[in-house]
């Protein structure tokens, strides 16, 4: 059941989406594990599309199925659903996919067990899995085609950064930090930078690609900075950047653990997208990153990926031009 401890900011309609995520990355853990026989880690989350608010006091359905395999990873459909309980009646809040990998004891990939759809929507939804491979290698080729300076002269973006320890608290099964957890970091990074900014609540309602390149280690420094790169009429696209490393070689040499790449709407208090504050890039890094944005969504359109769950009757999503 959604808690008030799940909602983020104060007055928000709805549990937030970093919640969401750890919901979902445990959930296709266990799916994952289950399949596998093994210990899984997470390496990428990504084509995640929220459509409504879950409010405080609703059951959480998170549905998560195998639907396509390789060597060593599993690809896996996730659905959160929502009710009041009063009702009974579930409806759909949001859907991704999730790539985990199963690792041997000594942290090294290995094998799954092939599967294979056989009904129609089996092989449909394979498929639509499959159509997203290209536009993930497209996604994550000029994502780390950019670069991000420290330089305060290099960037007028609006940015937030949090600092602070990986703790006990945050492990998961294999030792390390739970990737749903640090997904939850970055959403709250990305919410605080994107009020700030916009003097609004705001609330994610897509996020292009979380991806995983290192593992974050309990006691580990953490930082994550978020970058507003570039706003629409009513949505602004951000960049987000997870760091994680040893304490005591301090901030300057922080290896990037998790890139990801966000988009959010500010609300009214009834939850109405409100147009969104204009940033207008100055700088060469400002105009190259909001030009990295557009690249993204044009991505995007080009590939086309099929749809990874059927569309529910009168289900609605947020406005994000």
């Amino acid at each position: 059941m959604a808690a008030p401890t799940d909602i983020l900011m104060q007055g928000a309609l709805g549990v937030h989406g970093g919640r969401v995520l750890e919901w979902i990355d445990k959930g296709a853990y266990a799916c994952a594990v289950g399949w596998s026989g093994a210990y899984c880690v997470t390496a990428y989350v990504g084509h995640i599309h929220f459509t409504r608010p879950i409010p405080s006091g609703h059951i959480v359905e998170v549905r998560s199925r195998i639907v396509a395999t390789g060597r060593s990873s599993m690809h896996i459909v996730n659905e959160v659903l929502s009710a009041d309980p009063r009702e009974g009646v579930f409806t759909r809040a949001c859907d991704c996919l999730v790539i985990f990998v199963a690792m041997t004891e000594d942290r090294k990939s290995m094998p799954v067990p092939p599967y294979e759809p056989k009904t129609e929507e089996e092989i449909r939804v394979r498929d639509a899995a499959m159509s997203r491979v290209q536009l993930r290698k497209a996604i994550e080729e000029e994502m780390l085609k950019q670069s991000y300076s420290d330089d305060p002269d290099a960037s007028t973006a609006p940015r937030m950064t949090h600092r602070f320890m990986a703790k006990p608290t945050d492990v998961n099964w294999g030792g390390n930090v739970h990737g749903g957890t640090a997904m939850e970091w970055i959403d709250e990074a990305a919410s605080a930078c994107t009020s700030a900014w916009t003097g609004e609540r705001t609330v994610a309602v897509y996020a292009g690609g979380f991806r995983f390149y290192r593992p974050v280690h309990i006691g580990d420094l953490v930082e994550v900075e978020a970058r507003v790169i570039r706003t629409d009429v009513r949505s602004l696209s951000v960049s987000v950047h997870l760091r994680a490393g040893d304490p005591r070689e301090g901030t300057g040499n922080l290896p990037v653990a998790i890139h990801a790449s966000m988009t959010f709407i500010s609300t009214d208090i009834d939850g109405n997208p409100l147009p969104a504050r204009k940033f207008v890039p100055t700088t060469p890094e400002d105009k190259r990153l909001e030009q990295h944005a557009v690249t993204l969504r044009e991505l995007r359109t080009k590939y086309r990926p099929m749809p990874l769950v059927e569309p529910l009757r009168n289900e609605s999503q947020y406005p994000m031009s």
